[in-house]
């Protein structure tokens, strides 16, 4: 027993250090790249797109941190606190756009608003306007245009189940005291959900630092477009690098000053769920909080997706066989990262339990920062590593056999199953733990007098209690590498088509048409979290 117990405490403890090497190991790669700058492609870059890259960056950071934070706050408080037509019908369906790829709205969003688009054209028919009258639909407004209106959840979601884990009792007290109904929104809700709404507010920002499709779809020059031009146009992974470590200092940055900002101060909520709703709107107040609900969901989800409906049904024969192969790919890369990261979130959350040293709290913490770094950094980062351990293989096989070896693991499914691992452990790790707060102290203290200890103790008792937990991060793991584009475009083997490439190659020629089809499926597919997130939010 002895024997087993510690092999098992060794286990989880090394587990832990493990995972924090795999995303320890990229960064410093990505950061080294320094020892050997690039400089004739800077010298390129400082001349011609540098300033622009940077501009356009912070304006998406500020842009996208400004406009969810309006549109997530104001509908979660809406839904939360108020009573109106339909408010239960919008508590749900405002997290629809989570299933809508960023890329997926921009060239949606072009198919209807550029020059050749139903609603120009529409104007200039209805107006007698000149055929050859336009409005740049290619603008900076737009991009910023689609990344709220997609990456607004993020802040919705978190700030709904903030607010409504407050309860009654501090609204009521505010009252008392004679504040208004925006005073004590102002003054006591909304700093209580301030951690909240902060993180939500994050995550979408870095979301949209991450994006490539979007971007590239409306030609907005970004650190994630630069580091793909670099290594596919220029050729050069070290300038690649040093792109994306400086993409990645932007994402670190705003990390800490997301931590510094919430310091070391706590929000107690009181109350009950249940009984949080104060306020019954009556009247134009009514109509105004349904139709702007209604208008917010009209443009992010319902008009998008029925103009994908109607382009793909026109394009119904362009289904084939190549389109299962597709779809084949895109189930086997999420399903094997899937599995993978719910392993790997597994074994940080019960070392977490097991052992509370600063080490290991670091090696957790390291180990769930993927999710901060955009993919296409963690493509720059994977390929640098594997192609060194390549190296390494063929100067042995080299040795060994005297024939020159091929790649064994860059551009391999490996590598793209390893980049998906680093990104998206995060995301699995989030939903065990919070599961493993479920798990008493007592079950596992009477498994223990029952002979169970180790890996027995989990697979026999603690995954039959997580399975909801296990279930919800793999399902958000495969729905969010279905999605993924810049890591998937950058190392996929040669024929390992996805649907997310297919659809990027399709609308980056301008057949957005014919990209709806896949875009459907992926919609589809995404749906499937939405509505898991939506009941347990609630619950």
């Amino acid at each position: 027993m002895t024997l087993v117990t510690g092999f098992s405490g060794r286990f989880w403890y090394w587990g832990s250090r493990f995972l924090a090497a795999a995303i320890l190991v990229p960064l410093i790669v990505i950061f080294g790249a320094w020892l050997a700058p690039a400089t004739e492609v800077w010298g390129h870059l400082a001349a011609t797109v540098l300033p622009t890259l940077i501009g356009n960056t912070l304006l998406l950071i500020f842009g996208v941190a400004i406009g969810t934070l309006i549109l997530g706050v104001s509908l979660a408080w809406l839904v939360s606190t108020c009573e109106f037509p339909g408010r239960r019908w919008f508590d749900w369906a405002l997290m629809l756009p989570f299933a809508l790829p960023t890329y997926v709205m921009a060239f949606v969003f072009l198919g209807l608003l550029d020059f050749q688009g139903p609603v120009q054209g529409f104007l200039r028919q209805a107006f007698g306007l000149p055929a050859s009258w336009s409005v740049e639909a290619r603008h900076s407004v737009g991009v910023l245009a689609v990344m709220v209106l997609v990456l607004y959840p993020y802040v919705y979601l978190l700030a709904r189940v903030a607010f409504l884990k407050q309860g009654r009792v501090a609204l009521e007290a505010a009252r008392t005291l004679g504040m208004t109904a925006w005073e004590s929104f102002f003054r006591v809700a909304l700093p209580m959900a301030r951690p909240a709404i902060i993180g939500g507010v994050s995550l979408a920002v870095m979301e949209a630092l991450a994006d490539f499709g979007a971007v590239a779809v409306f030609n907005y020059d970004t650190f994630t477009t630069a580091i793909y031009k670099a290594w596919f146009g220029f050729f050069d992974l070290n300038a690649a690098s040093q792109l994306a470590s400086l993409l990645l200092t932007f994402v670190f940055v705003l990390l800490y000053l997301e931590r510094y900002g919430r310091g070391r101060a706590r929000f107690d909520d009181s109350g009950s769920a249940p009984n949080l709703r104060t306020y019954r709107l009556h009247g134009p107040r009514a109509a105004a909080a349904s139709a702007y609900c209604g208008l917010i969901l009209l443009l992010a989800f319902i008009i998008p997706m029925a103009q994908l409906l109607l382009w793909a049904w026109n394009w119904i024969g362009d289904l084939d066989f190549a389109y299962l192969s597709l779809l084949g790919h895109t189930l086997a890369l999420g399903a094997m990262a899937a599995a993978a990261t719910t392993a790997g979130g597994l074994i940080l959350a019960y070392a977490l339990r097991r052992d509370t040293s600063w080490l290991t709290r670091t090696s957790v913490r390291i180990g769930t920062l993927g999710y901060a770094i955009p993919g296409s950094v963690l493509a720059v980062a994977v390929m640098w590593s594997l192609g060194w351990i390549d190296r390494q293989v063929a100067e042995i096989w080299l040795w060994l056999t005297g024939t020159e070896a091929t790649w064994f693991f860059v551009g391999s499914v490996f590598s793209l199953i390893l980049a998906y691992f680093a990104r998206f452990l995060a995301l699995a790790f989030n939903p065990i733990d919070s599961a493993l707060e479920r798990v008493r102290p007592s079950m596992r203290e009477a498994a223990q007098s029952l002979g169970f200890s180790g890996v027995a103790l989990v697979w026999r008792i603690y995954i039959p209690i997580l399975r909801p937990g296990l279930l919800t991060a793999a399902l958000l793991v495969l729905v969010d590498v279905m999605k993924e584009m810049p890591a998937t475009l950058l190392l996929r083997p040669f024929g390992w088509d996805t649907l997310a490439v297919r659809i990027y190659e399709l609308s980056s020629e301008g057949l957005w048409e014919r990209a709806a089809l896949p875009s459907v499926a992926l919609v589809a597919a995404g749906l499937i979290p939405v509505f898991l997130l939506a009941v347990r939010g609630r619950r």
